[in-house]
């Protein structure tokens, strides 16, 4: 070791993120969940290794190495920017690391019903019901009590 390099580091501030999933209409900011010091210089890259720019309104990376994403339209949805595999790095005079990639995914707040399936049984037969969710919010939903006339069913 150099006398240089004493006092130096990199280190994962968060490492166990893996996953940002955000509304289209609020945006995100996304820390890169690395540091060190002396300070590091953060970038931000597509999991291809490609590096990301700036896109007006859409996209940026601040000079923190904290990457935004702004609230868009359905109709300015891109998958290359708003569905996409996201890696940090972190460099100074201790080298270098990389952050796993984080899947970042926007998803769009729109109205939804969710209903139950029509279902027939005779007098005194067991029926079964199933909760019909739109697939588009199937994965963010989840059924958590049945109710008839607006009491809760105990299971």
């Amino acid at each position: 070791a150099h006398a240089d390099d004493v006092g130096t580091s990199l280190y994962f501030v968060n490492d166990s993120l893996q996953q940002v999933t955000f509304s289209s209409t609020v945006g995100v900011v996304i820390p890169c969940p690395a540091a060190g010091s002396p300070s590091a210089v953060l970038r931000w890259y597509l999991a291809t290794g490609d590096d990301i720019y700036d896109v007006p309104h859409i996209r940026h990376v601040h000079a923190n190495g904290t990457l935004q994403l702004y609230p868009f339209s359905p109709s300015a949805f891109n998958s290359f920017i708003h569905d996409n595999d996201y890696f940090c790095t972190a460099e100074n005079s201790a080298g270098k690391i990389r952050s796993p990639n984080i899947r970042v995914k926007a998803v769009f707040r729109e109205p939804y019903t969710v209903r139950v399936e029509d279902q027939r049984s005779m007098r005194g037969n067991v029926a079964v019901f199933k909760c019909l969710i739109p697939s588009s919010v199937q994965e963010y939903v989840s059924v958590v009590s049945w109710e008839k006339d607006t009491v809760s069913i105990v299971p």
